[in-house]
């Protein structure tokens, strides 16, 4: 049976990412939700869900000597990142004063400004984008599979990634059109929850569970 490590650094949401998984994985992945890098190393996939703030995962993550064991993973196995776990593969964050992220991916992460609008009706947004929202794909990507363009998923979040475009597997329009997902190679990472966002949600963590990057 193949292993995907769900990767606990303390943060919350853990659970409901881990029994979505276990709900599509159809016996054939076992679902460990664990700190260890010895974990981490042996899995065939990693998810790395999260919310809360960049500076404290960050700082949690050196503080369990997961950084490194979670570079490692990412570069060789088929990785999914969720919300803080798409937001650490930048390389910097303005959340915390500025908070250095595994650089992973070249890019930042912006905080939404004060005072945006609607760009289709004027009306004035709230921070954070608390709610569901269309997403719009990029790219022609597997996890995409058998899910409607635009369909909507369930995002909290305060801050954004700006990628390389050439990063960008699909966007959401806040007041701003900002990437809600990014793609290279083995790494698919996205802004919203899939584990909250029903039928679309999980078709997204099957096709990832059934994916050969």
């Amino acid at each position: 049976m193949k292993t995907v490590a769900v990767l606990d650094f303390g943060g919350s949401n853990l659970r409901s990412v881990a029994k979505a998984l276990e709900n599509v994985a159809g016996g054939v992945h076992r679902v460990v939700v664990s700190d260890s890098a010895q974990a981490l190393r042996s899995a065939d996939r990693v998810v790395f869900p999260g919310q809360g703030a960049i500076g404290d995962c960050m700082a949690r993550l050196k503080q369990l000597r997961l950084d490194e064991p979670l570079r490692d993973s990412i570069t060789d196995k088929p990785f999914l990142g969720i919300c803080l776990g798409l937001q650490t593969l930048m390389d910097e964050s303005e959340e915390d004063g500025g908070t250095q992220g595994l650089g992973i991916l070249g890019g930042t992460v912006v905080r939404f400004a004060d005072g945006l609008t609607d760009l289709s009706t004027g009306e004035r947004l709230k921070i954070p984008h608390m709610g569901w929202n269309q997403v719009i794909p990029r790219i022609d990507h597997p996890l995409w599979s058998g899910i409607v363009p635009g369909a909507r998923f369930y995002f909290v979040h305060s801050y954004y990634v700006q990628p390389r475009p050439q990063l960008i597997a699909g966007t959401t329009s806040y007041g701003v059109d900002f990437a809600s997902a990014v793609a290279s190679n083995n790494i698919f990472a996205v802004q919203f929850h899939p584990e909250k966002s029903q039928s679309a949600g999980l078709t997204l963590l099957s096709n990832f569970l059934n994916w050969k990057p």
